[in-house]
């Protein structure tokens, strides 16, 4: 399970900071950030000023007006609230993770990287600077292992207990400062200063220090603050209208009247809902670093991914042993284990791995056994082994076929079969690997990129979503197909360099698709910066973390399942909250203008049809639900509206309907309630 697990929305180490937060958020530096509230703001200020006035003439409903200036002041505390205990959230995340960062001590080496290290301070170190980390150490900042091959646990970061293999070299280069290096030893250089390394910045995001608001929150704030000033104009035309027909409406009623008309309900929620789609996100274990790229997400048509390392596992493992006739599949196991002992890449040891839980063959020490090991090379495109007068040699099939040459050992029979079986290996999507012992061809072992387990089936949830996925790859298309039948990809870009990535992702956007892109690698970096949602892997290079808007910590490329979902999630939230905010205005005309004119149109008694006691209840009853409904809809904003895969015509149908409706009928029957419990205790 992650450590970046949501808090609960009732955790009262969340709300009881979170009361302190909405008094500090009026100062006015935060409140101009929200213009509807700032004004909400402005014009309780106003009433506080009338309120004092009147009470030291003595003039006034002093005990109307109190009352309506403290739930004109609760309105603007519960939208701060709201932001809060959004943010709260996000801090509640930061903590768990700085207790992953620890002051450490690291083990500096010369600057060639050689010799005896000493001991230093792990904040003093800096970028390229290069450290050895053993068995045991944490590993003290961000870098690339540049020698050596170790497992590290990166539980600190991920939440996960399983050790992740950290090599030099190839995708998994990449090192998190603050993990554990489990076993062996690697050479680290270091690529981040201290304060800006990936945990660090972690903190930020889920902090939400650096979230930025997207277009579709600015808009909509400009919308919301083009409807305040047009209640601004309406309610400043009443006082003339009223004088016009011999009467006086009290300024509080005035402004009463205007803050409930104008759309505090989501104006106060707006800043809640988009810091909690990121912490949605964080409970997936993803980083997103803008708001933009999770409201982006909601809309992906395309998604593009990296084969190796994102929907294989990265590293080629021996699956089968393919002898020749005349050849068992132990002898030919036995020799392909001998010859990859000493042989550390990720191949070699699956190979010792299965040959050893196939046949039992344990794997025996080359020291005790007196071998001379044989280094892969890419002159021989081979490796192997002497080891008691007997030579054995593994590696690619021209190449093994050119050193044993042509002879008795071999016969144009035997050659042929290993051609065949080297075929329909390849054509199945796998790599051969050709072994000989003394010259003598023994056979095949089959080497394969490994699939992630369950991603098939994930794919085709993304195919229902409608989005179309493509799997880039640089083997040959032979290869590449077989591979993208297996996984369940739509289609595949074969034999793709970096500018192809990037013109297939600038073709699809000049179709005005949005385009998701999930990779691992340094030559995916600008494919990442490219797409519209770029998730890099966090088993992959710092070249591809920093190029992407985004960071799975699980380096599952399915999780755009749950992305998409969140952010089509965050969009259904914002809009479904904007029905439900300007549908209860409704309710509000009904209370408080037949309030408001009654003593000179009695007529309008007829719009009463709450059947509110009186006018200062109704307008009260009014101003009070407008404060309250705010503190309602917080465990909504930050939960999210339930992602339900349909159409746009009828998610709006739906909103319409629930959010529409209800946000008519919700206020009616709340005000309602208000008005019989300020009636029967005496408040109006």
């Amino acid at each position: 399970m992650s450590q970046l697990k949501s808090a609960s929305l009732f955790d009262t180490r969340i709300l009881v900071p979170a009361i302190g937060g909405a008094f500090r958020k009026l100062n006015p530096k935060s409140l101009i950030k929200n213009p509807v509230i700032s004004v909400v703001a402005v014009v309780s200020a106003f009433t506080t000023v009338l309120f004092v006035k009147d009470l030291v003439t003595g003039s006034g409903n002093l005990g109307f007006s109190f009352q309506i200036n403290l739930w004109l002041w609760f309105t603007v505390l519960f939208a701060n609230f709201a932001e809060a205990v959004a943010e709260g959230r996000g801090k509640a995340q930061a903590d768990s993770l700085r207790r992953a960062r620890t002051e450490t001590q690291a083990k500096l080496l010369p600057p060639e990287g050689r010799g005896s290290f000493r001991m230093v301070p792990g904040t003093s170190l800096k970028v390229g600077d290069t450290v050895m980390v053993e068995a045991g150490d944490i590993i003290p900042s961000d870098g690339e292992v540049i020698e050596g091959i170790a497992s590290v646990n990166e539980a600190a970061i991920t939440g996960e207990s399983a050790p992740v293999i950290r090599e030099s070299g190839g995708d998994r280069s990449a090192v998190t400062g603050g993990t554990q290096v489990l076993s062996d030893w690697i050479r680290v250089r270091i690529t981040a200063a201290p304060g800006s390394t990936f945990l660090d910045r972690m903190i930020s995001l889920v902090e939400g220090a650096e979230r930025q608001k997207t277009p579709n929150e600015i808009a909509l704030n400009i919308l919301l603050a083009g409807m305040t000033l047009i209640f601004v104009l309406a309610v400043a035309t009443i006082p003339g209208f009223v004088a016009y027909a011999g009467g006086n409406v009290p300024m509080v009623v005035l402004v009463a009247l205007f803050v409930t008309l104008i759309p505090t309900t989501i104006g106060a929620l707006l800043s809640a809902i988009g810091i909690a789609g990121m912490d949605r996100l964080v409970r997936f274990n993803v980083l997103a670093m803008s708001g933009r790229a999770v409201e982006a997400a909601g809309d992906v048509d395309t998604l593009l991914l990296d084969k190796t390392g994102t929907i294989t596992l990265g590293n080629r493992q021996a699956t089968a042993f393919r002898p020749v006739a005349g050849v068992t599949e132990a002898d030919l196991a036995d020799a392909a284990q001998l010859a990859s002992l000493a042989d550390e890449t990720p191949e070699g040891r699956s190979i010792v791995v299965l040959a050893k839980d196939k046949y039992g063959i344990r794997g025996r020490d080359m020291q005790s056994l007196n071998a001379s090991f044989v280094p892969f090379t890419a002159q021989s495109r081979m490796s192997g082994v002497d080891v008691g007068g007997s030579s054995i040699r593994k590696g690619a099939v021209d190449a093994v076929l050119k050193h044993v040459g042509e002879g008795a050992a071999n016969s144009a029979d035997t050659i042929r079969e290993i051609r065949s079986i080297s075929d329909e290996i390849a054509k199945s999507g796998a790599t051969p690997l050709a072994v000989a012992r003394d010259g003598k061809l023994l056979g095949i072992v089959q080497l394969k990129d490994i699939v992630k387990g369950g991603i098939r089936e994930r794919f085709a949830e993304l195919r229902r979503m409608g989005i179309r996925t493509v799997m880039i790859t640089g083997d040959n298309p032979m290869t590449a197909a077989a591979i993208a039948a297996e996984a369940g990809v739509d289609d595949f870009l074969a034999q793709a360099t970096p500018e192809n990535k990037l013109s297939l992702i600038r073709e699809e956007q000049a179709k005005g698709k949005l385009v998701a892109m999930c990779g691992d690698g340094t030559n995916d970096a600008p494919a990442l910066a490219q797409a519209d949602v770029g998730v890099a892997m966090n088993t992959g290079t710092v070249a591809a973390r920093e190029a992407g808007n985004m960071v799975d910590l699980d380096s599952d490329p399915t999780k755009l399942i749950e992305i998409v979902e969140i952010g089509k999630q965050l969009l259904m939230t914002r809009g479904a909250l904007t029905t439900f905010s300007i549908a209860n205005d409704i309710a509000k005309y009904f209370a408080i203008i037949p309030a408001m004119f009654l003593a000179f149109y009695p007529q309008l008694s007829a719009l009463n049809v709450m059947g509110l006691a009186t006018p200062e209840s109704a307008i009260l009853s009014a101003i009070i639900f407008n404060a309250l409904i705010i503190v309602a809809l917080i465990p909504l904003s930050l939960r999210g509206v339930k992602y339900r895969a349909v159409g746009a015509g009828a998610l709006l149908s739906r909103n319409l309907l629930v959010y529409g409706l209800g946000g008519i009928i919700v206020p009616f029957a709340g005000i309602k309630v208000i008005d019989m419990a300020i009636t029967a205790i005496g408040l109006a």
